[in-house]
């Protein structure tokens, strides 16, 4: 005979607080997506542009981009084939390991980078920081740190 253990369901303070998470979750993606439609762009072309940006020699390896934005290397590939077909970056070999490859920014995606982040950031203001006050925008924060923590914690186990 199994042994069951007792299921800690959710209060309905805990229920409400986690389905407002999700709810903020869903609907702040969806917001910025559509914000970013204009420009031809999803939220995971932006968020690649922003890591491949803010590199060194604006280039990542593949397997570091993947992991930074927690893609499966086979997804990433697609992904970086669909922004090479916009101009946006080109996959280079890596000299030092010759199955290692680049994922590069090219003119055209950094040019991009520069029209897209202020209506991003814009974006940003207008559905998130804007509405919250200072204090409450601090208390987010350390509300959501540890969480952010484990997680990565945990990701490190994987």
């Amino acid at each position: 005979m199994e042994t069951e253990t007792a299921t800690r369901w959710l209060t309905d303070a805990e229920q409400c607080a986690w389905r407002t998470h999700l709810d903020v979750n869903r609907l702040l993606t969806y917001q910025l997506e559509r914000d970013l439609q204009p420009f031809g762009l999803t939220l995971n072309d932006y968020e690649i542009l922003v890591h491949l940006s803010e590199s060194e020699d604006v280039r990542m390896r593949m397997s570091d981009l993947a992991a930074a934005t927690l893609q499966s290397k086979s997804r990433l590939s697609h992904q970086i084939t669909r922004m090479e077909n916009a101009d946006l970056v080109r996959r280079e070999h890596c000299e030092s390991d010759r199955r290692g490859l680049y994922a590069v920014l090219t003119e055209h995606g950094m040019e991009t980078m520069r029209k897209v982040a202020p209506h991003h950031v814009a974006s940003v203001r207008r559905h998130f920081i804007d509405l919250l006050e200072p204090e409450q925008l601090a208390q987010l924060e350390k509300a959501l740190k540890p969480i952010a923590e484990h997680l990565r914690a945990q990701r490190g186990r994987l």
